[in-house]
């Protein structure tokens, strides 16, 4: 199973929005059979694992990361693959989110063995955005940031480049480019015109970039619509989409689309709103780049899944620009609490993942 979930990574920035799936066909102790689902439109992991088989599957073990799909999407049910092939058993690493998908019963009624939670906490790291999406109807929300020793994105008059190595600005495309959403604020924008592309090398592009590494959709927070085409976010083949509190017009219907979104008392746009709209364009993970008061907002409104902190070894002093805009926390008890997922030296610079503790 964790060959399968190798398997899978290989789909880290191409599957979406369907879920990155590896599988493994193994018959008798032999593996005669591997896939992943290498982009939506394409063959699902358990069809091209049959399709490379070396021999008949008949009889085999069949280890797949989820749950094979059992309706008729841009592709048949994997689960009438798995029939035809006659194999004996369906290993699988967790259930399919989708509440269209029901497929393990099928397979034992027909007589194949199942068994479900093989290495799951390896498998369900997979997509955590796709269950997000099914589950809690909006996609995983990873917000990164940059900073120093003592807390600190900018210096006073705002200079922030570079505070951190160029391996950890390397280490951020990764992140980009398995996201299928940048999601940043109109105030990052104006003030430091950013391109916010995925940019990969070579050698990442050529094992993971089967048929082309699409750049994600960009989604801007503009609740007063103040994007204009001039900027430099406008020079990447990509969707754009600007949510604000005021309507859009037909000049906006060319280089980026708006959509109006209810206000909400101190904080811009709906949040909550935004966010169930991009799960509607079928967007599973976002990957938050942007300011203190933006990713804050995301923050306390406990829509932040997770915080992708980059932490530089050098000070800027007090006068220096503070990593968040949080407000209000006047007693210990209001402190929001995080746990540490992963911590990795990138470079000179440290690396921290951080998740709301339980």
């Amino acid at each position: 199973m964790l060959q399968a979930v190798d398997l899978a990574r290989r789909g880290l920035f191409t599957a979406h929005p369907n879920p990155r799936v590896g599988c493994l066909i193994v018959k008798n102790d032999r593996v005669i059979g591997q896939g992943w689902h290498r982009r939506a439109g394409l063959g699902h992991a358990e069809v091209e694992a049959l399709d490379n088989c070396t021999e008949d599957p008949q009889g085999a073990t069949v280890y797949v990361t989820l749950e094979p799909c059992s309706f008729y999407g841009k592709t048949p049910p994997c689960s009438e693959a798995l029939l035809a092939a006659k194999v004996a058993r369906v290993i699988t690493g967790s259930r399919d989110p989708n509440p269209r998908v029901d497929s393990l019963q099928k397979l034992q009624r027909a007589g194949i063995k199942v068994l479900n939670g093989c290495e799951e906490s390896a498998c369900l790291a997979l997509n955590p955005g796709f269950f997000s999406r099914m589950q809690r109807h909006r996609p995983w929300v990873r917000v990164k940031m940059a900073m120093s020793l003592d807390g600190r994105t900018a210096l006073a008059n705002g200079v922030s480049q570079w505070i951190t190595s160029p391996e950890a600005r390397d280490d951020v495309q990764w992140w980009r480019a398995q996201s299928d959403c940048i999601l940043t604020g109109i105030g990052t924008v104006l003030s430091d015109n950013p391109k916010l592309t995925t940019r990969l090398s070579d050698e990442v592009f050529q094992r993971y970039g089967h048929g082309g590494v699409k750049q994600p959709l960009l989604a801007i927070a503009d609740s007063a619509l103040q994007t204009s085409v001039e900027l430099n976010l406008f020079n990447a083949d990509r969707d754009v989409v600007v949510y604000s509190a005021k309507a859009g017009s037909e000049a906006h219907e060319g280089p980026f689309k708006v959509v109006q979104l209810a206000a909400a008392a101190g904080r811009g746009i709906s949040l909550e709103a935004m966010l169930q709209d991009l799960a509607a364009r079928e967007i599973n993970e976002v990957h938050v780049e942007a300011g203190a008061t933006l990713c804050a907002s995301l923050i306390k409104a406990s829509l932040a899944d997770e915080l992708l902190l980059y932490l530089a070894p050098h000070l800027l002093g007090s006068d220096a620009r503070g990593l968040f805009n949080l407000t209000g926390l006047n007693e210990m008890a209001d402190r929001l609490k995080f746990e540490f997922a992963e911590v990795r030296q990138v470079g000179p610079d440290l690396r921290l993942l951080l998740r709301p503790a339980a």
